[in-house]
C-alpha cells in the first residue's frame, strides 16, 4: 500500500507517517525498488496502534520505547508489559481528573439553565446581560 493511500485511510498526513517512521513510532517501512514506501498490513496495524495512543496521550518517546522493545523480541515480553500497564494506570488517573471536571461544567451549565429560566419568569425574556453567575 503507497503512503498516500495509507494517509488517506488512517487519516493521518503523509508527513506524519514519514515522521513516525523516522522517530521510530513504527517499524521501518519496506521500500520498492524505487525507493517508495510499500506499506504491508503489519505496518498498516502499527500506524493504527500508535494513532490509537497518541489520540489519548501516550506520550512518544514511551511509544518509541515499546517500538524498540518489540523489535527486540520476546525477552522484552514482560517490559513491554510492564509500559503498557503504567500507561494504562495514568490514563485511568487521566480520566478520572477529566470527569471531575466533566461534573463541574455540568454543574455550570445547570445554574444558567436555572438563572437563565428565572429570569425569564420575571421578564419574559432571554437575559442576554444576565450576571447572577459567579463564575467559579
Amino acid at each position: 500500500m503507497l503512503i498516500a493511500e495509507v494517509s488517506e485511510k488512517f487519516e493521518l498526513s503523509q508527513d506524519t507517517l514519514r515522521y513516525y517512521e523516522r522517530v521510530g513510532l513504527i517499524p521501518r517501512v519496506n521500500r520498492k525498488n524505487s525507493g517508495i514506501r510499500d506499506y504491508t498490513e503489519e505496518d498498516c496495524r502499527w500506524v493504527e496502534f500508535i494513532k490509537c495512543m497518541r489520540g489519548v496521550g501516550l506520550p512518544v518517546e514511551t511509544l518509541i520505547d515499546y517500538v524498540r522493545l518489540f523489535q527486540q523480541g520476546d525477552e522484552t515480553l514482560e517490559t513491554r508489559k510492564e509500559i503498557l500497564v503504567e500507561q494504562h494506570t495514568e490514563l485511568l488517573t487521566r480520566m478520572a481528573d477529566m470527569q471531575k471536571v466533566l461534573e463541574r461544567l455540568e454543574g455550570k451549565m445547570d445554574r444558567y439553565d436555572q438563572m437563565i429560566g428565572a429570569a425569564r419568569e420575571i421578564t419574559g425574556i432571554s437575559p442576554v446581560n444576565f450576571r447572577g453567575d459567579t463564575g467559579n
